[in-house]
């Protein structure tokens, strides 16, 4: 297997797998597949909604597929905001509004744990399997740094000072909840 298309539209998270898959493998996203509609996630967990965008690029598209996705989890506030991760200021998805919504919804609480967690969902010939990856950290009281994207300004990984807006591409993912999940995915794909 060569090609193998990324159910996301989400240039971040191209380029973030495309660090961690092997540079034989030919990662595309849904605009190189004419996938230009929303493509559904309605499922109450994150693991259902990895599963129902794979399962949705699969059905509609023919193609050998993976999705993922992510939610943070802060343990002071029951999970949230756990699968409304983007959404969680609001429809709109300004990652600025939920990182200040956070840190607002945090205000006055001495528990800032958090972890983020993400589900792939892999499907290879109408056959589906899942890899889980999870961070744990807590939440800054204000932003910190300026590379990432999402609320890496706010999340400090354990057993380090610096939020994941502050470290490299190379160091977030030796770490990270997605690079523990895509490493998962490789070691799968390289037994096919």
């Amino acid at each position: 297997m060569k090609n193998l298309v990324f159910a996301t539209s989400n240039p971040n998270k191209i380029k973030e797998a495309n660090d961690l898959l092997p540079t034989a493998l030919e990662v595309k996203g849904l605009k190189d597949i004419g996938c230009t509609e929303e493509v559904p996630e309605t499922s109450p967990t994150i693991q259902g909604n990895a599963l129902q965008k794979a399962r949705y690029v699969f059905e509609n598209y023919k193609v050998n597929c993976f999705s993922e996705d992510t939610g943070l989890e802060i343990d002071a506030l029951d999970g949230e905001p756990g699968v409304y991760t983007a959404r969680y200021a609001g429809e709109a998805r300004d990652k600025e509004a939920n990182m200040a919504k956070a840190i607002a919804n945090l205000e006055g609480k001495s528990d800032r744990g958090a972890q983020f967690r993400t589900v792939i969902a892999l499907i290879i010939d109408g056959k589906e399997y899942t890899f889980e990856g999870i961070a744990r950290g807590t939440i800054a009281h204000q932003k910190q740094g300026t590379e990432g994207f999402g609320y890496d300004p706010i999340f400090i990984p354990a057993g380090y000072k610096t939020s994941f807006a502050q470290m490299t591409q190379a160091e977030k993912n030796e770490i990270s909840h997605r690079g523990q999940a895509v490493r998962k995915l490789v070691a799968f794909l390289d037994t096919l």
